[in-house]
């Protein structure tokens, strides 16, 4: 084999390595499930009231954080953005009555949705969500996870389509699939139990006895009251001061969510350009330095094997195999400037909740603090109310009668 044919083979192997490290790396795009729509009106008595809770996510460390692509305050911002264009996507579907989301765990939802976020970067969003009803019976627990590419971002729209919008589809569908499987007699079991549970929470000095539960843990009716008991009357009207309160909530949220969105927006679709730039120059460095080290390997073998003119062919290849080298060197260094520029992209986009007045009974109240303090406040104020009009013993948080 002549020196000639050493070269170019050489050469040959350093120009497959640089245009390998010049190709583009994208993201994998999934396919983009489409919501399943109700092909015809559903009747009143056949919807069901569905309550979103705020999502929750495991604390993020700094150093996870970066790893991730995000940052905490984002993660933060996003329990609460999540749970609400899934709201949005479950009533553009037409299969629900109300759907709200709550601050804390609602009491005695119809259907339950809890949510986890254990991915979300503006590349992937991946969440864990668990949908049960009022009986206790859980419809679905499952894992979501979806990515985007850059040309998610163009097609996006507040209230109905995000760049993940697929994934907030498939939810949505699964959760209809089993609607669709329950009788309109089952949806009214659902219906009663609801009400009953909240009314056995709200006083269950009075109701506790209403409805049995399983080993399981799942729910039953035992006996329903009388169509003209004054006092479950009084409690669904409590109850409809509860769901007043939480549509106030979910008008906060509504100017969170659409406040959020602009940023948000931009933040994930730049966080999804740099990580693909990021990803690009690790792999651009790596490359070259292993082409650098190469050429200057070459250099030296020719140097030890006495190659014609190789004092200045060697010369000229450290020269260039050293400088491919260190380009790599600053590449890397540059992936540090990227994840500082991931974390300038960021801002906290929370704030407490204004503060709200409720009136009931010709009563005004005023509620501050978090929406999560001003829900449990507004609580228990409806329960000191029903207290003190009903000259029932009150109950603590845990249902037990406080003895007087």
């Amino acid at each position: 084999m002549t020196i000639s044919f050493q070269t170019h083979l050489c050469i040959l192997c350093l120009c497959l390595f640089l245009m390998s490290a010049c190709s583009t790396l994208n993201a994998r795009k999934t396919a983009q499930t489409k919501t399943v729509q109700a092909k015809q009106t559903i009747a009143e008595e056949e919807l069901l009231d569905v309550a979103i809770a705020v999502f929750t996510s495991n604390e993020i460390s700094e150093k996870k954080a970066e790893k991730e692509g995000t940052n905490p305050e984002v993660r933060n911002a996003e329990n609460h953005f999540v749970p609400y264009h899934l709201k949005n996507t479950l009533e553009q579907s037409g299969y629900w009555g109300m759907v709200r989301v709550t601050p804390l765990l609602s009491e005695s939802p119809e259907v339950l949705v809890r949510g986890e976020i254990t991915e979300s970067n503006g590349r992937y969003l991946a969440v864990k969500v668990t949908v049960s009803d009022a009986t206790g019976k859980v419809w679905q627990e499952k894992h979501y996870r979806t990515s985007a590419i850059a040309s998610d971002y163009l097609s996006t729209a507040p209230g109905e389509k995000d760049a993940f919008q697929g994934l907030y589809n498939a939810i949505a569908n699964d959760m209809a699939d089993y609607l669709r499987e329950l009788s309109p007699d089952e949806i009214k079991t659902l219906r009663t139990v609801s009400n009953l549970k909240f009314a056995q929470n709200f006083a269950p000095q009075a109701f506790g006895d209403y409805l049995d539960e399983d080993s399981r843990g799942k729910l039953s009716v035992r006996r329903l009251p009388a169509d003209d008991d004054t006092m479950m009357a009084r409690i669904l009207q409590i109850r409809e001061r509860e769901y007043m309160f939480e549509d106030i909530i979910n008008e906060y949220y509504e100017n969170f969510y659409n406040a959020m969105w602009s940023p948000y927006h931009d933040w994930r679709s730049s966080n999804l350009t740099e990580q693909l730039a990021l990803e690009k120059q690790k792999r651009s460095a790596l490359l070259r330095e292993a082409a650098g080290a190469l050429l200057v390997a070459l250099a030296i073998l020719m140097e030890v094997q006495d190659v014609h003119d190789s004092p200045a062919l060697t010369g000229t290849l450290v020269i260039i195999g050293g400088q491919v080298f260190m380009s790599g060197l600053n590449i890397s260094k540059q992936s540090q400037m990227h994840y500082e520029a991931l974390k300038e992209l960021s801002e906290s986009f929370g704030s407490d909740m204004k503060p709200a007045v409720m009136e009931f009974e010709g009563k005004k109240y005023e509620l501050t603090g978090s929406a999560e303090e001003q829900y449990n406040k507004w609580r228990e104020l409806l329960r000191e109310i029903y207290y003190a009009e009903t000259g029932l013993p009150p109950a603590d948080a845990s249902g037990e009668v406080k003895a007087r």
